[in-house]
């Protein structure tokens, strides 16, 4: 069998096998069983809307792709979260580190891991329905649009999302840790080795590949016709042809992944510690904003505010969230965690939900930033993502986790 052949691997099979470990909660509860104790806290309480992008076709349900959608807005004006003190509905145990955030679809739970796998879990109760062998670490999200699972390493690979069997694979030059966008017939991906590439998502021909002359570990985000990339610079390209339209150099590197939202692209520069208002005419700063430290974590944008890691929603890479108004970039506020704050955050319903790198999520108001709750999952954590009221987020301890109201 061809070494980049994917194995699909029924339910059944992988419950029988070592692949993996389902704990099932009390949903009544937020109890750690002896093996957990120690790594597995209690609940400690404490004291928008904006456009899809238009380009996606098929299910835009739940969430499909890395950030919600081929915006990166992380934000979905259809989902409510846990607003009370969450416990563990469940945890599945992979063999590998979980380091994107899943997607989620019409009841199941796609993520990849550090031991080469694609999994898919019942949303409900963490069943496993599939894995698929990628025989490479998976360390970015998948993307489901009308039944097709998008996953990639050095490969990306196309699965059915009912079963993980392979429709089509590419190869790459370089390996990824960016998302796959997925919008109006097409796979956007971008490799360490600079290129950016569209592939049909129909059988994965490649329809051009764009050369950005530095290595690219962030999302493509995909909007009116341009993709929007981060790196040296920030780039924006022809969707139809991968032709350059403009670039804007912050001066250090942008890791984290652009979120464009109405004629603004928002990034975040792990070099300079600070985040970005673009143009998405033709790149021009519209506003900086210096925060404490490098920013890693994709920015969230809902209505008139910016999140990173802080009405725009980022956190930095050492212990704070931060809101900053979308207009001028003023900050609103921020909050400080136990620890850096790598993953994004997601914005639902009037709450930022986000992790550190502790293992805590946390729940804030996204009007003055005032704690809600937060819960220890344990180890480093990826981003959350937030339907139907429960939160799902993968862990640097090989363990998906799925939290609700208790």
């Amino acid at each position: 069998m061809d070494r980049r052949s994917l194995l699909a691997t029924t339910a059944g099979l992988l419950t029988a096998s070592s692949a993996g470990c389902l704990r099932l909660s009390n949903q009544k509860r937020a109890t750690a069983t002896p093996s957990e104790a120690g790594t597995e806290g209690e609940t400690t309480p404490d004291g928008e809307e904006t456009e899809q992008d238009e380009e996606i076709s098929g299910d835009i349900s739940g969430a499909p792709m890395f950030q919600y959608d081929a915006a990166n807005t992380g934000t979905s004006k259809d989902e409510t979260g846990p607003q009370t003190p969450v416990g563990e509905l469940w945890s599945f145990e992979t063999g590998g580190s979980v380091e994107a955030p899943p997607a989620v679809v019409d009841g199941t739970v796609y993520v990849g891991s550090h031991d080469a796998n694609v999994y898919a879990l019942r949303a409900d109760d963490g069943t496993v329905q599939w894995s698929s062998d990628a025989w490479e670490d998976v360390r970015s999200s998948p993307a489901v649009v009308d039944g097709t699972v998008y996953v990639g390493e050095a490969t990306v690979f196309a699965l059915s999302a009912a079963d993980g069997s392979q429709q089509w694979e590419y190869s790459t030059e370089g390996n990824t840790t960016s998302s796959p966008a997925v919008g109006d017939g097409t796979v956007y991906v971008v490799t360490h080795a600079g290129n950016v590439y569209a592939l049909s998502a129909a059988d994965g021909t490649e329809q051009w590949i764009s050369q950005t002359g530095a290595s690219v570990t962030s999302s493509p985000g995909v909007v009116d016709g341009t993709v929007y990339v981060g790196g040296g610079d920030v780039f924006a390209l022809s969707a139809a042809d991968g032709t350059q339209q403009w670039k804007h150099s912050t001066g250090g590197y942008v890791n984290s992944s652009p979120a464009v939202v109405d004629d603004t692209v928002y990034v975040g520069d792990q070099s300079d510690n600070a985040v970005y208002a673009l143009s998405v005419a033709d790149g021009s700063e519209r506003w900086t904003s210096r925060i404490g430290a490098s920013v890693s974590s994709s920015p969230a944008v809902v209505d008139d505010t910016v999140y990173v890691g802080g009405t725009v929603y980022v956190g930095d890479n050492e212990d704070t969230v931060y809101a900053l108004s979308a207009a001028d970039g003023t900050e609103k506020w921020s909050y400080q965690t136990e620890s850096g704050v790598n993953s994004s955050p997601t914005v639902v319903d009037g709450t930022v939900y986000v992790g550190d790198d502790h293992g805590t999520v946390y729940a804030l108001s996204a009007t003055d930033g005032t704690e809600i709750w937060s819960h220890r999952a344990g180890g480093r954590l990826a981003s959350p993502v937030v339907v139907d009221g429960v939160v799902y987020v993968g862990s640097y301890g090989d363990t998906v986790y799925a939290l609700s109201e208790q």
